[in-house]
């Protein structure tokens, strides 16, 4: 699950025009600006530009960056990658949430899906989150969030997750939201010149609407 956050090629060039909204949108349409979803303890919102040294300091230490492609190295090639995932709405092919804790003001995280059919049919979603909030529930809650955004918004009908085997902390986070394991894809995520093997976890929208747990979110 934390295999995806980030795309090739971003830490490179200018930063142009970063296009940023204010945090709190009011739409029918999330291509024009994600709305704010706020649960009991944490807000997922549209990344700011201001998000990106909290997010250069909680997603690359070792241990965050162990189990994902490589994260910008610096607060301009998250401010690029910031700039990445507003372009990339807004032409409805991804949506990036921030993961912000309650009394927090920036992101220490992050959630992202991803279209691998037209119009999301199919979508992949990762995550990456600062250690520091490792353990609690903020996991569980965001992720929560972010599935029912899926399926209630975006209309995804299969969701699916990549993490290493050796990811014990990722793979029992899907499992405790209900995903399944559905295989093992062997050798198919490449780190620092070395493949490791992957599972594979699907979550249905059928399934999930049927076992939604807790209650509904507050969007805004």
């Amino acid at each position: 699950m934390e295999n995806m956050p980030f795309r090739p090629g971003l830490d490179v060039g200018r930063t142009g025009d970063l296009g940023i909204a204010g945090p709190h949108i009011v739409t029918s349409d999330w291509r024009t600006g994600l709305p704010v979803i706020e649960g009991a303890s944490v807000t997922l919102r549209e990344l700011r530009v201001d998000d990106a040294p909290s997010l250069l300091s909680m997603l690359t230490t070792e241990e965050v960056a162990r189990f994902m492609s490589p994260p910008p190295t610096d607060v301009q090639g998250f401010e690029r990658f910031i700039a990445w995932t507003h372009a990339e709405r807004a032409a409805g092919r991804h949506v990036c949430f921030g993961i912000v804790p309650e009394g927090y003001d920036e992101a220490v995280g992050l959630f992202q899906v991803r279209q691998l059919e037209p119009a999301f049919a199919t979508a992949e979603w990762g995550v990456a989150v600062g250690s520091a909030f490792w353990g609690g529930d903020l996991h569980r809650e965001s992720a929560t969030l972010v599935a029912e955004f899926a399926f209630e918004t975006l209309g995804v009908h299969r969701l699916e997750a990549r993490a290493a085997v050796m990811n014990g902390r990722a793979n029992g986070a899907l499992q405790k939201i209900g995903a399944v394991q559905e295989g093992v894809l062997r050798r198919s995520f490449l780190k620092d010149g070395q493949y490791y093997d992957q599972i594979l976890w699907s979550l249905l929208r059928e399934d999930w609407c049927q076992k939604r747990p807790g209650s509904k979110p507050s969007i805004h």
